[in-house]
């Protein structure tokens, strides 16, 4: 893609404040979607070649920091904050490409547990380093402003109810 010669979001910022109003918060959010964009742009680029969607990463990332390499579907659902339909989408294909197992729970028969592989832990190990290397698609800051993004983000995240202290 060809970068375009003017900042498109500034630009509609100074129209908005003309003929709307304040522009602050537009321009935020405007910036943080196509931010997300260019990010989901990179970390795709990066699992493509492992055959990983990032939804399909993050589970295999999940699992190998459980205790135990397997968790239970309902609680990867919450962990991910996702539908149970997605997850059960999820762990089917990683299922199909032998990279987690279902397995019955020890103590509870109306649980399943979805257990790393050795293949699992080997490709995930082979996608992080694909993602660590584009720094997972985010560019232009130093640490320290990555840390403060973080802590705004997650200000935000908090006030909106995605999780509480």
């Amino acid at each position: 893609m060809t970068p375009l010669p003017f900042d498109p979001i500034a630009r509609a910022a100074g129209l908005w404040d003309d003929r709307i109003g304040s522009a602050t918060s537009m321009a935020a959010v405007t910036s943080v979607m196509r931010v997300q964009q260019i990010i989901q742009s990179a970390v795709d680029a990066a699992l493509k070649p492992h055959g990983l969607t990032f939804a399909r990463y993050e589970a295999l990332v999940l699992l190998y920091f459980s205790r135990k390499g397997a968790l239970p579907m309902r609680v990867m659902g919450e962990r991910l904050q996702l539908h149970p339909t997605s997850v059960t989408n999820i762990v089917d294909r990683l299922e199909s490409d032998g990279l987690v197992r279902r397995t019955p729970h020890p103590t509870d028969r109306r649980t399943t547990l979805v257990e790393i592989t050795d293949a699992g832990l080997q490709r995930r190990e082979s996608a992080t380093a694909a993602v660590v290397e584009v720094n997972l698609g985010l560019k232009g800051l130093t640490d320290r402003q990555t840390e403060q993004l973080t802590d705004l983000l997650a200000k935000v995240r908090r006030a909106s109810g995605d999780f509480e202290d």
